[in-house]
């Protein structure tokens, strides 16, 4: 998957969304699963991670990835190392040759980019993370830290679940709708779903980015099945952003 906004800076950025083909792993993780925490051999798992090093054309022994737990917690990495990063849900860097990972199945990936200060991030945004307003405090610690202008932050918002398969039930509905706004709630056939998209959105705009420098993919996750998703299947691997400074 590409997103427009960040071609023009290929020179200077690589970044990917997989999906789940070109990979080992077997049935309920074929492919292509990025992920070691859900059940897959984890063979197979450090195998699809080398298969996606060498398509990408970095290092997989650089390749930084968290122990997601829906939080708002932020890492700054400024060594590369194979490693997991304990309970966090976002990476920053700016540093060169570093590949920052992000796994998902159906919540939303978050890539940011700021082409003046050479500076990325990755983001977990599931519910929990939408409501605690990950997306807007990654940009935050980017500006706060690292220099950067909100108005030259670009930021993609990659495949995950959608309104149209985000089925929610009422403690949610509450939830969102008096903290949130209605907005975000759709209601159909008498059922209630969940906007992530648009609430993610609407958080990064209000930390000052430009809606004309943020992309969302199309893409719902539980809908097209060239994508993992835990709605649909349960059991399943996970796909990833990943995003490098070169």
């Amino acid at each position: 998957m590409r997103f427009a906004l960040f071609d023009p800076h290929k020179e200077s950025l690589l970044y990917a969304i997989t999906d789940r083909y070109g990979g080992v792993s077997e049935a309920p993780y074929d492919t292509l699963n990025l992920a070691l925490h859900v059940g897959d051999d984890p063979k197979n798992v450090i195998e699809n991670r080398t298969l996606l090093a060498r398509k990408l054309g970095f290092n997989v022994q650089n390749l930084i990835y968290m122990e997601q737990v829906h939080s708002d917690r932020i890492e700054e990495i400024e060594h590369p190392f194979y490693n997991k990063i304990s309970e966090c849900d976002a990476l920053i860097t700016d540093r060169e040759n570093i590949p920052l990972m992000v796994m998902v199945a159906d919540c939303l990936p978050l890539l940011f980019f700021d082409p003046k200060q050479k500076v990325i991030a990755v983001a977990h945004a599931g519910r929990n993370g939408t409501f605690l307003g990950i997306g807007a405090k990654v940009a935050e610690r980017m500006i706060q830290r690292y220099g950067c202008r909100a108005e030259n932050i670009l930021v993609a918002i990659g495949p995950g679940i959608h309104s149209c398969c985000y089925e929610v039930g009422p403690e949610i509905v509450d939830i969102v709708t008096k903290s949130y706004g209605e907005k975000y709630v759709k209601k159909r056939s008498g059922k209630m779903f969940l906007d992530l998209p648009q609430m993610n959105l609407d958080q990064l705009m209000d930390a000052g980015i430009d809606v004309e420098n943020i992309e969302i993919s199309t893409c719902c996750s539980c809908c097209d099945e060239a994508y993992f998703s835990y709605r649909r299947e349960g059991t399943t691997g996970r796909f990833a952003g990943v995003m490098m400074l070169r």
